[in-house]
C-alpha cells in the first residue's frame, strides 16, 4: 500500500471514530478513561499536537468542538452526567496522580 493510501485510510478510520462517540453521547468520558485510557479529550489533545508538529495552530477549545461537533461547554451541558463514586474510585485506581 502507498503512502497517500495509508494516510487516507487512517484518517477515514479517525473521522469514524469521531463520528461514532459524537453519536455515543451516553457514554461519558470517565467511562472511556476507565476502560480504554483515553477519552474524547485526550483525542481533541492529540489533534491539536498533531496540528502543532505541521505546523498549524489550533487552540484547546477548537480542537474539542472538532471532536465533539459543537462547543465543549455545550455538549457538557447536554449530556455529561456527574460521574458516580465507583467511576470516580475506579479512575483514581486506574490514573493514579492524573
Amino acid at each position: 500500500m502507498d503512502e497517500k493510501t495509508r494516510v487516507e485510510l487512517e484518517a477515514a478510520a479517525f473521522r469514524r471514530l469521531r463520528d461514532h462517540l459524537r453519536e455515543r453521547t451516553d457514554v461519558q468520558n470517565i467511562d472511556l478513561m476507565n476502560l480504554a485510557g483515553f477519552c474524547r479529550n485526550c483525542l481533541s489533545n492529540w489533534y491539536q499536537e498533531a496540528a502543532a508538529d505541521n505546523g498549524v495552530e489550533i487552540d484547546k477549545s477548537s480542537a474539542r468542538e472538532l471532536i465533539y461537533g459543537m462547543p465543549y461547554e455545550e455538549w457538557k451541558a447536554r449530556h455529561q452526567s456527574e460521574a458516580t463514586q465507583e467511576q470516580k474510585e475506579k479512575f483514581k485506581k486506574s490514573h493514579p496522580g492524573h
